[in-house]
């Protein structure tokens, strides 16, 4: 019984493996090991799950990885994806040139606001206000 147990827990775990790994890349950079994980869901659904690694030195002198994990969902991937790049690009070409994107973006918002609050409220009557 126990041996039939066993088997069928270790077929159950292969076919966890084999579904959860699907592909990873590792990164070493530094003293920090950069894991990106795909793995697949019950339903066969892909998500990522990006894994950052340090080793450290405990008490006692006794080494262990610290480990912090982000989990990445494909609905996700394009807006994070932004975000990286623009976080990326504001690194490498200097803040100036993000700065005055922000405020241009900033400066239409202010615009259109402007328009809409002007247009919400020309056709105000005014005899409106004394009936109940």
């Amino acid at each position: 019984m126990e041996e039939e147990a066993g088997k069928k827990e270790a077929i159950v775990n292969e076919e966890k493996i084999v579904r959860e790994e699907i592909y990873t890349k590792v990164v070493r950079a530094g003293k920090r090991t950069y894991f990106f994980d795909v793995k697949a869901t019950r339903k066969e659904d892909y998500y990522l799950t990006i894994t950052e690694s340090k080793k450290r030195l405990g008490k006692e002198g006794k080494v262990f990885y610290e480990k912090h994990k982000i989990f990445l969902y494909k609905e996700d991937f394009e807006k994070f994806t932004e975000g990286l790049k623009d976080a990326v690009s504001y690194i490498g070409n200097g803040r100036e040139e993000i700065r005055t994107e922000v405020k241009q973006a900033a400066d239409e918002t202010k615009q259109e606001a402007g328009e809409l609050s002007t247009a919400e409220f020309t056709d105000v009557e005014f005899d409106d206000l004394g009936k109940k």
